[in-house]
């Protein structure tokens, strides 16, 4: 695969703002980081103190649910919308232990993420890293063939990401997922889960800290019942366990101490498409 192909690497890196991913990075103890993000995380753990431990189950929920799914449906293809900075067991990775054909689409825009990708996926001949965003379906679709096929069943991941997209015509969570599902063969899966809370103080404060430190690259802290929602898409069936917390998502014993408190939570699961 061209790692190059259909990708801008020379957007420049805002150190200045912080990113969601960067953030991110920060709360699983990564060093792709700058003091603009780890400020902004100091201010996040004031309103959601948990932040960290969901932000290590979620990654452990990200690796669980690859694996099964490389396992259990024995899909070999994986496109993962908005997949953030390289960490350990990266998805890729777990994929190719199970399967060392697999093929696995990164999608993503930030400057940083890409860079770092790009760097990372040089040492894997199936995995690509595209720069685009992940609301723009048709364009992700140019960028698949030859990478993956569409007529075989794949696995289209949107994992603690949508909260980073905003309720709008043509881009709110459902209408993504909604275009990917339409495109994907019987026997494909999608996983989706976000940040949600059932406290709207939770809700509100921490959307409005995200907006102003990302310059409005956000979305929204949503409900569980907005995560259901967006399953409720003809040819979606929702796989046991069900929609949970992901700490509940079939653990395992490598899987990190659960959060001390509940304020949010990262909610979701896996959808067979039919």
């Amino acid at each position: 695969m061209n790692r190059n192909e259909a990708n801008d690497w020379q957007e420049p890196i805002d150190r200045a703002r912080p990113s969601a991913a960067r953030m991110y990075d920060f709360l699983l103890g990564g060093n792709r980081n700058y003091p603009s993000d780890r400020r902004a995380v100091e201010e996040l753990l004031k309103t959601a103190p948990s932040s960290r431990e969901l932000a290590l189950n979620n990654r452990s929920f990200l690796i669980r649910v690859v694996r099964h799914i490389a396992e259990t449906y024995g899909i070999k293809q994986f496109i993962d919308h908005g997949s953030g900075l390289p960490t350990q067991s990266n998805v890729h990775e777990v994929a190719e232990a199970i399967h060392p054909d697999a093929r696995v689409v990164y999608v993503d825009n930030d400057p940083m993420v890409l860079g770092y990708g790009r760097a990372v996926l040089d040492e894997s001949p199936n995995a690509v890293i595209l720069n685009a965003d992940m609301a723009d379906t048709p364009a992700i679709v140019a960028s698949l063939k030859g990478r993956i096929d569409l007529a075989e069943p794949v696995a289209a991941l949107f994992v603690s990401v949508l909260h980073c997209v905003p309720d709008r015509d043509n881009g709110d969570p459902k209408a993504i997922i909604e275009r990917m599902v339409s495109l994907l063969a019987p026997g494909s899966v999608v996983v989706v889960c976000q940040l949600v809370s059932d406290d709207a103080t939770v809700r509100d404060t921490v959307t409005e800290l995200m907006q102003q430190q990302t310059g409005g690259k956000w979305g929204r802290v949503r409900t569980e019942a907005d995560v259901r929602g967006f399953f409720e898409i003809d040819r979606l069936v929702v796989e046991p366990p069900g929609l949970v917390d992901v700490t509940d998502w079939y653990p395992d014993a490598q899987a990190p101490a659960r959060q001390a408190t509940l304020e949010w939570i990262e909610f979701g699961g896996l959808a067979r498409v039919v």
